[in-house]
């Protein structure tokens, strides 16, 4: 340690320092300021922050905005602290469409504006354009947050229009958005098929595409962050009686899907993507009715064997999976996780 350089000691300190305190640092002096603002250090700080006890969950609702600890003891939340959100809105109209290295792609509902947003640092960027970018349709559109190669952050934005589907690219470091082809079955224009929101795993986005929640068609879409190539896989061999429903999640860099089948009583079986084809890991117990009320507010997140159902008010129940691999928090959005989102805490700026 006594032959390395001052700075490289002070950079290794810096970047295992949470997020918050890297805020504080930047004002020691201008050299900590411009090391804590380089690309380098932020990737590296982001890199270490993904971990258990930087994970927070984002809950809102008509009153408040709050963000509450995962307490990994009792596997519940911990205190909440009220988050003032730092743009305009009204009456809390912010829904949660996507999320990645602590930063939430939001949709303002009252203007139909898309923004990223960090709620750790409490730094946004507004994505809408004058020539109509950026401007997000529930039940219409689908949104998908990733990093290519070069480490640049992006947007993919599938936008349904009168029967016409378009999909653009929006780019942190260039601060614009760009067409590409979507090149798959058109029928995904209609609106009788409902798109997840993306998850971004191995340099892919992925999206559910179901056609209805009772039968009818469900496929995976892939999209190569780095070719910008669409591709179509099946979905999961599951029942198709009853209601289908598939929540895909990161695990460790390993796409998995959550498919529950069933109507009154549900039965969750947990997949895992390797190549094109699925494989079940597990089957688990059916799971209590639960009141369609309650879905709205609904997170979820995977640790140590067991798989917990949240609201704002707390844990709802635990389905217990005996996986000893899950070891940190995993984020699971219900549909498309308006009202709640796991996140990490980073500074990942939503703008260069």
């Amino acid at each position: 340690m006594a032959d390395l350089p001052t700075h490289t000691i002070v950079f290794e300190i810096l970047t295992r320092l949470p997020a918050k305190d890297v805020g504080r640092s930047k004002s020691v002096c201008k050299q900590w300021y411009a090391l804590l603002s380089t690309q380098d250090f932020v990737r590296i700080h982001c890199s270490r922050s993904v971990v258990s006890s930087n994970q927070r969950v984002l809950l809102i609702d008509d009153l408040t905005c709050s963000v509450r600890p995962i307490i990994s003891n009792n596997n519940d939340y911990g205190p909440s602290s009220i988050v003032t959100f730092p743009f305009h809105h009204q009456n809390n109209d912010v829904s949660i469409l996507s999320h990645l290295n602590g930063l939430l792609c939001v949709c303002l509902n009252h203007t139909y504006e898309l923004l990223l947003w960090n709620p750790t640092t409490t730094a946004f960027k507004r994505l809408s354009t004058p020539d109509s970018h950026g401007f997000y349709i529930n039940n219409l559109d689908a949104i998908g947050l990733y990093v290519d190669a070069d480490d640049d952050y992006k947007v993919l934005h599938i936008k349904r229009r009168s029967g016409v589907l378009g999909v653009y690219v929006y780019s942190r470091e260039v601060d614009s958005w760009r067409n590409i082809p979507f090149i798959t079955r058109q029928e995904y224009v209609s609106p009788h098929f409902n798109w997840s929101a993306g998850t971004f795993c191995g340099g892919t986005l992925y999206f559910t595409v179901c056609e209805c929640w009772i039968g009818g068609t469900n496929v995976v879409i892939c999209f190569d962050v780095n070719s910008e190539q669409f591709k179509e896989i099946s979905f999961p061999p599951v029942p198709s009686n009853g209601m289908v429903q598939g929540v895909l999640v990161n695990v460790k860099n390993v796409l998995h899907m959550f498919s529950s089948t069933g109507m009154f009583e549900m039965t969750i079986d947990l997949w895992t993507l390797q190549g094109d084809y699925w494989i079940k890991v597990l089957s688990c117990p059916p799971i209590p009715p639960i009141s369609l009320s309650l879905w709205c507010d609904i997170t979820h997140y995977v640790t140590n064997g067991n798989w917990f159902v949240m609201t704002k008010l707390g844990k709802l129940f635990t389905i217990e999976m005996d996986m000893k691999p899950f070891e940190c928090f995993y984020p699971v959005s219900w549909f498309r996780g308006f009202k709640g989102a796991v996140f990490v805490q980073t500074i990942v700026s939503p703008s260069i």
